[in-house]
């Protein structure tokens, strides 16, 4: 077996010498994670210590580069990590982490993304439709609907700014606006189209 002869600091990095040998630079909290210290030989299971907690570092890093550029639900959070090639159990361990830290919260992530859409000039059954191809459970997505400001006042802005016409009515149901909402639209496009 061979044995640690080494552990020096090089940044933020720790550089491990096995038998006199440089071997390889590993980051501290993995050396920490792994347990290695001068003197102590590398066996199978410090080995596979070590590797599991490279993993985990990988892992991690892939999480928090793309949870610095957007929220991201917990399934988007998973899928980006699997098209990273991270294995299920460890994607498993990095989601419980980051949901325990705070970072990833599909509640938040729900009245986040339900309002950026509605602000969008998207409707309701958009909204929801969206929110469930995000991994959003569906009692989580129509709360987050729940919470956004009501259709008919939201039409009656698009309106305001396109005018009552029939290519605004086939814009916002294009956009999962509900019939029910759409409703005073429609009969002022069908009194115009009439008289």
């Amino acid at each position: 077996m061979p044995t640690i002869t080494a552990l020096r600091r090089a940044g933020s990095s720790i550089a491990v010498e096995l038998d006199g040998a440089p071997w390889r630079s590993v980051p501290v909290a993995v050396a920490a994670e792994a347990s290695l210290h001068v003197g102590d030989e590398l066996d199978r299971h410090r080995a596979g210590a070590l590797a599991g907690a490279l993993r985990r570092r990988r892992a991690e890093g892939v999480a928090l580069r793309s949870l610095s550029r957007r929220e991201e639900s917990r399934f988007t959070l998973s899928a980006r990590l699997a098209r990273a090639g991270v294995a299920p159990a460890t994607r498993g361990e990095v989601l419980e982490r980051a949901e325990s830290a705070g970072l990833v919260d599909d509640e938040r992530y729900a009245s986040l993304r339900a309002r950026t859409l509605a602000e969008r000039g998207f409707g309701d059954l958009y909204v929801l439709d969206d929110l469930r191809r995000q991994g959003i459970d569906e009692q989580q997505a129509r709360a987050a609907v729940a919470a956004l400001e009501p259709e008919r006042r939201r039409i009656e802005g698009c309106v305001a700014a396109r005018g009552a016409t029939a290519k605004t009515l086939r814009f916002l149901a294009a956009r999962g606006f509900t019939e029910e909402s759409l409703e005073a639209l429609i009969a002022a496009v069908e009194t115009r189209a009439l008289g």
